[in-house]
Parts: C-alpha cells; sequence; structure tokens
C-alpha cells in the first residue's frame, strides 16, 4: 500500500478566521554577511535589518530609454493587450500591467539575465534564482489607481504555495519616482513580523486581486499598528533607480492623481531550493505567468 507525501508544515498560517501575528522564520539576508557579489556589506547589512535597499542608479540612462521603448511597444500592441497577461486599470481600461515579460520580450529577458540584478538576487538569497514573477507596471498619471497595503510573501505563500521567505523583489523605475505620482512606500523592519490575514481565499481571486486587493489585505488597526512601529518609507528617484525588497514588507503605493506617470519593471527572484508547492490557503493554484511552476536558475 502506497501512502500519500507528507505535507510541509505551514510555518506561515494565513486566510483564517482571525488575523494572526508570526514572527519571521528565515533569514533576510541567506548567503551571510561577507558573502561576495555586488552589494557593500553595509549595504547588506541595512537590507537585513530595514528589509529594502535602494540604488540611485542600477541601469544607465540610455538602457532605461531602451526599456522604457520596449514598454511602449508592448502596451500599444493589440495582441497583448488580448492577452491573458495584460491587466487593464477598471477606471480608464488601459493597460495596467503586463505578466510574464521575462517570457514576452528578449528586451526583459537580457534585463533578468544581467550581472546588476540577478548577482544581487543570488547574493541575497545565497543560492541560484529562478523568476517566480515579472511584470511590467503602467501608472500613467491623472487617475492610475494604487495598491493596497499588503505582504507579497501573504499572496505568494497563501495562493501560489512558496513555503519561506527565500525571494527578494526588485523594482527598477523607468520614469521619475516623485513623492507625488504613487511611489512605493514600504514599512522598515515590518518583514520581521508576518501578518497571517483574516478570511478565505475565493476561487480565481488572481482575477479580482490583480485590480483590487481583496483577500489577504490586512485590518486597519493591524495596519495602524504596523505603521507606529516601524514609520513609512517612501521611495523617490530617478529613472534608472531601483529598490530591492523582502518579500515580507509591508508595502503599498497611492493613486496616481499628477500628469506625470509612474512606470517600472518588477521582477521577482525565488531561491531554487524554495520551490512552489500545492498552495497553503487557496483552493487552486494561481495561472503559471503570475507564479512560476518552472524553476530554472537563471544562467
Amino acid at each position: 500500500m502506497t501512502t500519500a507525501p507528507e505535507r510541509t508544515a505551514d510555518l506561515y498560517p494565513t486566510r483564517g478566521a482571525t488575523e494572526v501575528a508570526t514572527p519571521r522564520m528565515d533569514p533576510v539576508v541567506w548567503s551571510g554577511a561577507g558573502a561576495p557579489g555586488p552589494i557593500a556589506a553595509a549595504d547588506l547589512a541595512d537590507y537585513e535589518r530595514d528589509g529594502f535597499l535602494a540604488v540611485d542608479q542600477l541601469i544607465t540612462p540610455d538602457e532605461v530609454e531602451t526599456y522604457r521603448r520596449e514598454l511602449e511597444r508592448l502596451t500599444t500592441d493589440p495582441e497583448i493587450r488580448a492577452d491573458e497577461r495584460s491587466i487593464v486599470e477598471p477606471q480608464s481600461d488601459e493597460i495596467r500591467t503586463v505578466f510574464e515579460v521575462h517570457k514576452i520580450s528578449e528586451v526583459f529577458a537580457g534585463l533578468v539575465r544581467d550581472p546588476r540584478v540577478v548577482g544581487r538576487a543570488r547574493q541575497i538569497l545565497g543560492s541560484d534564482v529562478y523568476v517566480h514573477q515579472s511584470r511590467i507596471n503602467v501608472k500613467p498619471g491623472f487617475g492610475a489607481t494604487g495598491f493596497y497595503w499588503h505582504s507579497d510573501f501573504e499572496t505568494w505563500h497563501a495562493e501560489d504555495g512558496l513555503p519561506q521567505m527565500h525571494t527578494v523583489s526588485v523594482s527598477i523605475a523607468l520614469t521619475r519616482n516623485y513623492d507625488t505620482n504613487g511611489g512605493l512606500m514600504i514599512m522598515p523592519g515590518s518583514h520581521k513580523t508576518f501578518l497571517g490575514c483574516a478570511g478565505e481565499t475565493p476561487k480565481d481571486n488572481y482575477k479580482k486581486s490583480l485590480q483590487m486587493q481583496d483577500a489577504g489585505t490586512p485590518s486597519d488597526e493591524s495596519l495602524a499598528k504596523f505603521a507606529d512601529a516601524h514609520g513609512i518609507k517612501l521611495f523617490t528617484g530617478d529613472a534608472g533607480s531601483a529598490t530591492w525588497f523582502d518579500c515580507n514588507c509591508m508595502h503599498g503605493s497611492g493613486d496616481n492623481i499628477t500628469p506625470y506617470p509612474r512606470s517600472n519593471v518588477f521582477i521577482v527572484f525565488n531561491s531554487v531550493e524554495n520551490e512552489a508547492l500545492e498552495p497553503f490557503a487557496a483552493p487552486v493554484r494561481r495561472p503559471d505567468f503570475i507564479g512560476a511552476r518552472e524553476f530554472n536558475p537563471v544562467r
């Protein structure tokens, strides 16, 4: 008689009857403080403490123009718009996000492989990495909606089946980030506590959550406590700047009601030692273009 494989222990319970705060069980920097790589030891220590690292110029102005032209090409292509990997803005009906851009576009595939990018991911995670998710985000002026406060890991754990916090994201600015045009906000140090959210996950939740998040959002009371404890950091910077941040950072962004667009390319690197399993708190997996099921390391 055969027996079913043992279920991996759920270190981070979420989507139950009540919110549950769980201390982080995993390292933040997996490679150790003296690990070789493009990140200086002092910056790596700051990342471990705060959960993020800002880089003033990750890519050059000429490279910014190349990626911006490619973003424009993708978001104006009727075939891309009709693809399920494209998410449109609810109010303006314009493209908000295009997923899996490293597979759609060789230009963005090259960015994923760039040593300045993947090298930092390997250094933080202490292993080879694969792309769990990639996308371009377009936040045009005059009304583009923001992303409510959340931990990415809460979603990736609940709905994609990532077992551990062995994942890092990078947001690379393709337009200038002002303090007024809906920039990224992070609560420094929030990555040390996992906030399991209340409420079950609806089937095909991703179809709604990619436009307006509902399941997996913390309560106002918990967010107020986190903000009081950690504060809020708003990221500004020129095109070409980048922010690396831990998968469990509490973060969000506001609406953009200025005339100035805010666009970025967003890449999520997961350790090859942290392959996605079955969802921990959802009835079905999200599509592969949102949460990868191919674990081939970036070369």
